[in-house]
């Protein structure tokens, strides 16, 4: 595309406000975002469908009220209309003044936790398509230092299959420093981030041990899981205490206390959601008497995203697309993605 061919107009989807699914309104008349002297601008052609999209829409987030000021993925107040779309892949059309005209038609994924915006850097990381406009749209904007040029034989719905789960993941193991010498507990493992988790600790050469449903067994054995356990199982009866040293949880709720009990003395517990429930029990006697580390994960250490870009051109990791929409068909997706019968990443796609 020639800087003259882009338009001043784009179709995308406006988060009118915390709500429903009627806070989402696809439109053709929003303004192609201008492009600052350190950003590139992006033709989106495939954005993913998280979880943050959901939980910043209906102010998961806040401790309070949905409408209150820490309604989103970093504490602070989200401003309306926001476009979300923290999984962009695309192909950039337009540079800034001080980036190099070389950058022009690559094809790109965008680091979703961005610690640069209009060219001044942030205390506290944002979350693309959260505190910042995002790739639910046409095009999009990002500091040129987020924007990470992929060579693969991936599609692009593929490759928008990546980012944020897989960086999560990525997150995690680099956190809790897993090695080919641990075993790790991996709670939903059949969603996004869990099925990454999979393959990324594999790929370091640890011994996975996965939690799923009946339906979803196979799968994740294809995926690498070592062991599969269900999540109704008696985890401590199958795998006894003192089992692995690390602790991968996306789920937290209930059964929290088997797996800091499942961890051996001195294991590593990282977490990076809560869809069973954000509220957990905790003996606090536990944590210190078996020398227990406790790792909350969501600012990505600066190898991450460098490293997953890395795994993706090795072959190392495969995309798992449980399915694709068009962009205007984002209530259905997101429907579809509540429903949690997928395998994998649910994908939006713009071209």
């Amino acid at each position: 595309m020639n800087k003259d061919e882009i338009p001043q107009l784009m179709y995308g989807i406006y988060l009118k406000g915390h709500g429903d699914y009627d806070m989402l309104e696809y439109r053709e008349d929003i303004p192609v975002p201008e492009l600052g002297a350190d950003e590139v601008l992006i033709k989106v052609s495939a954005a993913g469908v998280n979880n943050t999209d959901l939980n910043t829409r209906i102010g998961w987030y806040s401790k309070g009220d949905a409408n209150s000021e820490d309604a989103s993925w970093s504490g602070s107040a989200i401003g309306f209309p926001r476009i979300q779309g923290a999984d962009v892949c695309g192909r950039i059309v337009a540079v800034g003044k001080n980036v190099s005209e070389d950058r022009l038609n690559e094809r790109v994924l965008i680091e979703p936790c961005i610690r640069e915006v209009k060219g001044e850097l942030l205390e506290q990381a944002w979350y693309y398509g959260s505190e910042c406009n995002g790739g639910f749209a046409q095009f999009t904007t990002v500091a040129s230092r987020h924007a990470h040029a992929v060579n693969s034989t991936m599609s692009d719905i593929e490759l928008a299959s990546f980012p944020c789960s897989y960086s999560t993941a990525e997150n995690l193991l680099t956190r809790s420093r897993v090695t080919e010498n641990d075993t790790v507990f991996i709670t939903g493992a059949s969603g996004g981030v869990g099925s990454a988790a999979i393959q990324l600790a594999k790929a370091r050469g640890a011994q996975v041990i996965a939690v799923t449903s009946p339906s979803k067994v196979d799968e994740l054995k294809d995926l690498g899981a070592d062991k599969v356990v269900l999540r109704d199982e008696d985890w401590l009866t199958t795998l006894g205490e003192n089992s692995v040293e690390v602790v991968i949880d996306l789920v937290a709720g209930d059964k929290f206390p088997l797996l800091l009990d499942l961890l051996k003395p001195f294991g590593r517990y990282a977490v990076s959601g809560a869809i069973g429930g954000a509220h957990v029990n905790l003996d606090v006697r536990t944590l210190y008497l078996k020398d227990l580390d406790l790792l909350g994960c969501t600012i990505f250490k600066e190898e991450v995203f460098i490293n997953l870009i890395k795994r993706i051109e090795n072959g190392d990791v495969k995309p798992l697309v449980a399915a694709s929409y068009p962009l205007k068909n984002i209530v259905d997706a997101q429907k579809a993605f509540t429903e949690k019968k997928h395998t994998g990443k649910i994908v939006l796609r713009l071209d």
